[in-house]
């Protein structure tokens, strides 16, 4: 044990010694490498390595309770999409529909809500100012009023309507009417460019709601049953945006990032796991049909005269023993019902269970094509050429269309 202890000692005589002369080394260097340092400061600072705090400054590290506290910063935001709300915002109105239901058993009546949307102010003349919404906005109201930006509320009254277009125009007093939204071009479009909803969903209580998103079709086209009776009645052209659209949106602006608007929001998909399908008529379309709406309150629509009911409802056995189709007929419309003799149709002699499959050598799959079809390409007073099968034989027919019956 001794050995071990005396050369323990000798060793920590020498370590002792080492120690000694590595602290002196050490201090001695550090002592030259300071004042080496402040002799080169302002030849460094000068340089632009380091940056010397100026007397009278202070810093975080002299000062640290300087910067326990965040300081009050002032940002203006100008951007594409705020100026283009702020352009257009306070046209976009609210569309509160009022219809009337009894109180009492001796038929009192009194004025009640059924349902608010949205609209555009798209013109002001005369002292009046007209405004864009939906169809369905104003159905069945007895009395509309709109609510202005201000939050006041004026009546209306409605111009023109068509419940195939989804579009309604009305009218109010102008006096108070302060901005008239510019209407852009939805022909010049691009898919994925930015689409700005404005509208009032689920009521005045969120008026002018603003959401983002972008054009995500520009060729839609959504079938619509009026009725509700399976079948399609129309197909509605619109553009397809991912920006929020929700019920009161209806009849509100899809504006682009100049603040002009490119089309009239419509409708959405509400499904459980389904987001971001809404939908716009576009604006184009909009102008045509508000113009004509404007000039006779109504759309003047080509007249066939037959109640059409899809050949894809009908029981595959009826293809056979009833229509005596050829397999390569696959698609189509069945005339229902009886044809009126003084009809369009009736004067060529079209009849019940003839089956339509072509209108100026287009093919019609459906009732809501061949309505669409005449709508768009037809006016009371032009001709069609219709091509049907009768008890399995193929036949043509030229018919002179007239106004739809009042």
């Amino acid at each position: 044990m001794g050995y071990y202890d005396d050369l323990t000692h000798v060793e920590r005589k020498k370590r002792s010694g080492s120690i000694g002369r590595t602290v002196l080394t050490s201090v001695t260097s550090a002592v030259i490498g300071g004042m080496v340092v402040l002799l080169m400061l302002p030849t460094l600072s000068n340089s632009g390595y380091i940056n010397m705090v100026k007397p009278g400054t202070t810093n975080v590290m002299s000062n640290p309770a300087a910067n326990l506290f965040a300081q009050p910063v002032s940002v203006k935001v100008e951007t594409g999409t705020v100026n283009a709300v702020k352009k257009v915002e306070n046209a976009v109105v609210g569309v509160i529909n009022i219809g009337r239901t009894r109180t009492n058993w001796f038929s009192n009546t009194q004025d009640v809500e059924q349902g608010e949307g949205s609209g555009v102010i798209f013109e002001k003349k005369g002292g009046k100012a007209h405004i864009i919404t939906n169809y369905h906005v104003i159905d069945q109201a007895q009395k509309l009023q709109i609510a202005l930006p201000t939050g006041e509320k004026v009546d209306a009254k409605v111009l023109g309507a068509d419940p195939y277009a989804d579009l309604a125009v009305l009218e109010i007093d102008g006096a108070k009417v302060t901005t008239v939204a510019e209407l852009g071009d939805s022909s010049t479009l691009q898919v994925g460019e930015p689409a700005i909803a404005i509208g009032n969903p689920l009521g005045m209580k969120f008026s002018r709601t603003v959401t983002q998103g972008i054009i995500s079709s520009l060729e839609r086209s959504m079938p619509m049953d009026f009725n509700e009776d399976g079948q399609d009645d129309w197909e509605l052209d619109v553009l397809q945006t991912d920006a929020a659209i929700n019920p009161g949106n209806s009849g509100g602006a899809l504006v682009n990032i100049e603040g002009q608007v490119i089309g009239i929001n419509t409708l959405k998909i509400s499904k459980e796991g389904v987001e971001g399908l809404g939908f716009a008529l576009p604006i184009n379309d909009v102008k045509v049909i508000v113009s004509e709406l404007m000039e006779k309150g109504k759309l003047e629509r080509a007249y066939l005269g037959v109640q059409p009911f899809d050949l894809t409802n009908v029981p595959r056995v009826h293809w056979k023993e009833t229509l005596n189709l050829p397999d390569d007929v696959q698609a189509g419309v069945v005339v229902q019902g009886e044809v009126g003799k003084f009809s369009p149709a009736g004067q060529v002699g079209l009849k019940q269970y003839d089956v339509i499959v072509k209108l100026d050598n287009k093919d019609i799959s459906n009732g809501a094509q061949l309505r669409k079809f005449l709508t768009l390409n037809k006016k009371p007073g032009d001709s069609v050429v219709i091509t049907y099968y009768r008890d399995g034989v193929k036949k043509t027919a030229t018919v002179k269309l007239t106004k739809t019956p009042q």
